[in-house]
């Protein structure tokens, strides 16, 4: 997964032009920010976590940057494209990330795992020389913190119970997470069986109940059979 910076000027990139024309807010707006890119072939969420293995040479180099700089990265669905080799298409909202630990694997590579952090929007794109995407970026403001409602208290016993089973990272999230309706639903977006666009989808919505109505709904689709 991904070295040196060319004389590559910013160009905005018609495909991820096109993703955010579907997405409110956007026209008219300039950038804020410069992210390197890791497209990956999953959605990272505020609060989450992830593992990633790093062979590629231009990631090398992103993990290099970062650990100098003190600095995160953006993590985008990857929408056409593969996470090796020729740089993927990311979707327009993503994740930063930051790098809270180190280890090396029985095969010698490198790996790391990220803590998700704010939401972002990708403006325009460009590739440096050595194949690693970066981003002119907006930030997204941080969700209101909103208490779950009362109809949603199934979902709460739901997470309860996948992460006895599955989550060992957040067996000793406390009570009052489980009481944040932001936390609560992006933990169960992680969980759930879901598929990448259905995850991105949750990610891209700005209002955590909306988000708890939408897993609500989608539960009877695991009670089946």
């Amino acid at each position: 997964m991904p070295a040196g910076f060319g004389s590559v000027q910013w160009a905005p990139s018609c495909p991820v032009r096109a993703a955010l024309a579907t997405l409110p807010g956007m026209a008219g707006r300039s950038a804020t920010d410069e992210l390197p890119l890791f497209p990956l072939s999953t959605v990272l969420y505020p609060g989450g976590r992830l593992q990633l293995r790093i062979f590629e040479p231009r990631y090398l180099a992103l993990v290099r940057e970062c650990t100098r700089t003190d600095s995160g990265f953006g993590v985008c669905l990857i929408l056409a494209g593969r996470e090796a080799g020729a740089p993927a298409l990311p979707a327009a909202v993503g994740t930063r990330a930051r790098i809270v630990d180190f280890h090396h694997g029985a095969d010698g590579l490198l790996g790391i795992t990220v803590a998700g952090e704010r939401r972002f929007r990708v403006a325009r794109t460009r590739v440096r020389d050595d194949g690693l995407l970066r981003g002119a970026v907006e930030w997204w403001p941080d969700e209101p913190k909103r208490p779950v409602p009362v109809e949603f208290a199934l979902l709460q016993a739901i997470l309860g119970r996948l992460v006895e089973g599955m989550a060992p990272a957040w067996k000793d999230a406390p009570r009052e997470a489980y009481d944040d309706a932001g936390w609560l639903g992006f933990r169960l977006a992680e969980l759930l069986p879901l598929d990448n666009e259905e995850r991105q989808r949750l990610l891209e919505l700005a209002e955590p109940v909306q988000r708890l109505a939408e897993l609500r709904d989608i539960l009877p689709r695991f009670q089946k059979g």
